[in-house]
């Protein structure tokens, strides 16, 4: 997990502007030149990531098993079915303004939209593995390798997450580095806690749905103000936090009628 969130950010600089050396990409990173360095690769940077997040936000909307906070949530996920005639048009309507704006972008869209369909192959994967892992039918390696596997896919969506707030390396990976112990410590300390917030998932697939869009219309030369991304994280994940919270009283107030008899 630490290898793919301290090497990507480089390997992403590289491809979009693969005339750097890697020790020019290295100490561009360092110096805070990378922005100088991108010009107009930028666009291409945006754009694959764009893709990339945003058939993340919609392969859950319709494909993944959800508590559902809307009941349009309920039935897009009946149709599931369509997320890959959507993904599809989607990617062919992109891939045609690419063409008319920049041939090049075309092909951060294709690297993008293929970068998802590998990682959501290796996660599918990882479930399946799951269940074994769950029944013993897996050896110790094989426990090893799932979970690096596993690791390594959320690592990526956290990394191209990250560009969509800053260019700035050295930012990317101390964020990148802090989540990762976050998000171990949850897991390890306080899983049960996070798991009553039913909805916190939710509100962190609409971010990321969010900056998806952001990304591939700021590729397109669409300017957004820079505190426009971090603002819908904060906003989506705190009014799913609220509804999470309220579900949590509900319940409560459910249990303690139950419990308590009538006054008389």
């Amino acid at each position: 997990m630490f290898v793919v969130r301290g090497l990507l950010p480089f390997a992403i600089v590289w491809i979009a502007n693969p005339s750097l050396s890697l020790t020019a990409v290295w100490a561009a990173a360092f110096s805070g030149g990378v922005g100088d360095y991108l010009g107009a690769s930028k666009p291409l940077l945006l754009l694959g990531g764009g893709m990339y997040l945003f058939f993340v936000f919609l392969a859950w909307l319709f494909l993944e098993e959800k508590k559902y906070a809307f009941l349009v949530e309920h039935f897009l996920h009946r149709q599931g079915v369509w997320f890959y005639f959507l993904a599809s048009l989607f990617f062919t309507i992109v891939i045609y303004f690419s063409i008319k704006t920049n041939p090049a972008l075309a092909l951060a869209c294709a690297i993008g939209t293929t970068a998802f369909f590998l990682t959501d192959g290796f996660k599918q994967q990882a479930e399946k593995k799951e269940q074994e892992l769950l029944h013993g039918n897996l050896g110790a390696w094989s426990k090893i390798l799932y979970l690096e596997v596993l690791d390594a896919s959320f690592s990526i969506d956290g990394v191209i997450g990250a560009f969509a707030f800053t260019l700035s390396v050295p930012l990317i990976l101390i964020g990148n580095g802090i989540g990762a112990f976050v998000v171990r410590e949850i897991t390890i300390r306080g899983i049960d806690v996070v798991a009553k917030y039913a909805y916190l998932k939710n509100g962190a697939m609409y971010a990321i749905g969010m900056l998806g869009g952001i990304m591939i219309l700021e590729s397109f030369g669409k300017h957004f103000p820079f505190w426009l991304a971090p603002l819908n994280t904060i906003v989506l994940l705190g009014f799913f936090l609220f509804l999470s919270y309220r579900e949590i009283q509900i319940a409560h107030r459910k249990g303690v009628h139950k419990i308590t008899p009538p006054l008389l």
